[in-house]
């Protein structure tokens, strides 16, 4: 068997999307099934790329947990560490293609996801501390007990590299910004890696501006801050210095899955040990074929799309 590099941690569900785009979902008839959720995306994304990952998440007990399993296994990433919580329903998410480009979510997940429910005894201790690359996310300490384990993964971790933190802010799911920002600020201290967009930047560190954002994510030992800019780029920062690596532009079908489609490329990019801005150059390649596609999972590009793309 081919030895684990990247272990993802978070959420994971079923996505419907309409197959009718640009009205909103009252007016839409059918729907398609897709893997979705973002720490389930990215190990997709780079089992795409030829790397050998898997996802803790947790699912319930019903046919969209089997769907779950089995979707991965086609997708080439391990369901080894995808658990089951009883008495929960694995997580469906509704998206509206009204606008395109930021198509609103509808969650369900309540009384509390399965993703959320994680605890220490459903956590690969031995893979937390030694696996090339761990992938934690802001969502992931919104609340208890996943918020107490992902904590303790990251304390046992050491802030070894890579252990990249995906800002991944909700506001469905925090009861506020103070209470996101300390949580996901303390993650900051104990990471190698940071990436997220202007808004969650915001939240993480009390500004949107770019250049200040990283600076101040540098200060608290990070590596690494990559700061996705939208139409403008994406800002790459470490020690040595900083870099705007410029966009690509695509016809957008689907902003979902953009971010996650960037950070399969990310892990990719950081394990074959590339510089900041080849790191940022391909994952922005990678994240814009995935916004001219339809759905997450199944419209993360492989190495030859994206290299065509460039």
């Amino acid at each position: 068997m081919t030895a684990l590099e990247a272990l993802t941690v978070g959420r994971v569900g079923v996505d419907l999307y309409p197959e009718q785009s640009g009205v909103p979902l009252a007016g839409v008839s059918t729907f398609a099934k897709s893997l979705g959720g973002t720490a389930t995306n990215v190990a997709v994304a780079a089992a795409r790329l030829g790397r050998s990952t898997s996802v803790l998440t947790k699912v319930g007990p019903d046919g969209f947990g089997e769907y779950v399993r089995q979707a991965l296994r086609e997708f080439g990433v391990s369901p080894e560490h995808v658990g089951t919580s009883a008495g929960l329903q694995t997580p469906v998410v509704f998206c509206s293609l009204d606008p395109p480009a930021d198509p609103p979510l509808l969650f369900y997940r309540s009384p509390i996801a399965p993703d959320l429910t994680i605890t220490e005894n459903d956590v690969p201790w031995d893979i937390v501390e030694s696996v090339p690359l761990l992938w934690v996310t802001g969502t992931g300490v919104s609340v208890e007990p996943a918020r107490a384990t992902q904590r303790k993964m990251l304390q046992r971790r050491g802030r070894r590299s890579h252990t990249v933190l995906d800002l991944d802010f909700r506001p469905m799911f925090w009861p506020g910004i103070e209470t996101a920002r300390e949580e996901i600020g303390w993650m900051l201290d104990h990471v190698t890696v940071a990436v997220g967009n202007r808004t969650e930047a915001e939240v993480a560190v009390g500004t949107a501006d770019p250049d200040e954002a990283a600076s101040r994510m540098l200060a608290r030992g990070v590596e690494l801050a990559v700061i996705k800019k939208g139409a403008d780029g994406v800002l790459v920062a470490t020690a040595e210095g900083r870099w705007t690596v410029p966009p690509q532009r695509v016809e957008v079908v689907c902003g979902l899955g953009a971010g996650d489609g960037f950070g399969g490329a990310l892990i990719h990019g950081l394990l074959s040990g590339w510089d900041p801005v080849r790191i940022a150059t391909y994952a922005n390649a990678a994240g814009a074929l995935v916004a001219s596609r339809l759905a997450c999972a199944d419209a993360m590009p492989t190495a030859d799309e994206i290299e065509e793309l460039l």
